[in-house]
């Protein structure tokens, strides 16, 4: 019996980007423009296609970084319940991820020298943290993702920062609807990798990856998944019952019977494939709120 080809290399590097992620590098890219063009009638197309651009390649260095620290350490084993990771899985030797690494940050450093050009020079220094935070996710001699603060990176570098930095991009401002819309939406993209963490916490206990769901067990941080998905959506209302922003808010209602089916998996499931489709479709859940916040913003 043949055994089955191995993954073509473009196929590899797709899986090595992580692409069930990605949509939280892009959803609050749209939250910040839109709020842009409503409150200060701004809106450049390519300053958009930069924005987003940089904020995929951070996205995708962060997750190449981590898939190369991980085996270093030896957090991914074939215990592991997650997709085939491409260092430990042996598909791709360790310095080539790590190149590959660096390149991609090196490339969202050039996009980002562009957004400095057109916003200013405080852009330099949040694009600069942003890379860093990225690699010391998982890498550098105290990786804070190792210590349970993965979530509260990607609260703030893909909540707070990318809704913001996206407005400041746009605008050279910061409004306080920025801030307040980048909350509901940094909770969705923290839930994302709740997921990953609930999927992998026996093996990662095991490689003393000290991850929140680690920290807190597999009942609490179910309990936690919840409530922050649910969490969001009254929390996008908050610049219209301020009086800053219309009802158009409440579109985001739209999408909360997306959270049912993620919640019902993330409470009782314990396999790898059915927690794998449950981190797709929190993905998923946070692109249709941000989607759906987008128009709501605009009209």
């Amino acid at each position: 019996m043949s055994q089955a080809a191995p993954p073509s290399p473009l196929k590899i590097w797709f899986l090595a980007a992580r692409p069930r992620t990605l949509p939280a590098a892009i959803a609050p890219v749209l939250v910040g423009s839109a709020l842009a063009k409503q409150l200060n009638d701004k809106f450049s197309v390519l300053a958009f296609l930069a924005t987003a651009l940089g904020s995929l390649l951070i996205q995708i260095g962060t997750n190449l970084a981590n898939d190369y620290s991980d085996a270093r350490r030896g957090a991914d084993t074939e215990e592991r319940l997650g997709p085939v990771r491409v260092t430990a899985g042996g598909l791709v030797p360790p310095k080539q991820v790590l190149k590959a690494t660096w390149m991609t940050f090196a490339l969202a450093f050039f996009v980002g020298l562009y957004l400095v050009s057109i916003s200013g020079w405080p852009l330099l220094i949040v694009g600069l943290v942003s890379i860093l935070a990225g690699f010391l996710y998982t890498g550098g001699p105290r990786p804070y993702g190792y210590e349970g603060l993965g979530e509260v990176f990607v609260f703030v570098f893909f909540g707070l920062v990318s809704v913001a930095g996206t407005f400041y991009v746009q605008t050279v401002t910061i409004d306080w609807e920025a801030i307040a819309l980048a909350v509901p939406v940094g909770l969705l993209s923290a839930a994302i990798l709740m997921v990953n963490n609930v999927r992998d916490m026996d093996t990662d206990r095991k490689a003393g990856k000290r991850t929140l769901a680690v920290r807190l067990g597999r009942d609490r941080t179910r309990l936690m998944y919840a409530s922050t998905v649910l969490l969001a959506f009254p929390l996008a209302f908050i610049p219209w019952l301020a009086g800053s922003l219309g009802p158009g808010l409440l579109l985001v209602l739209l999408a909360l019977p997306l959270t049912v089916k993620p919640i019902k998996t993330v409470r009782s499931a314990v396999d790898g494939p059915a927690l794998n489709e449950c981190l797709a479709e929190t993905a998923k859940l946070e692109i249709a709120f941000c989607a759906l916040l987008s128009v709501g913003i605009l009209i």
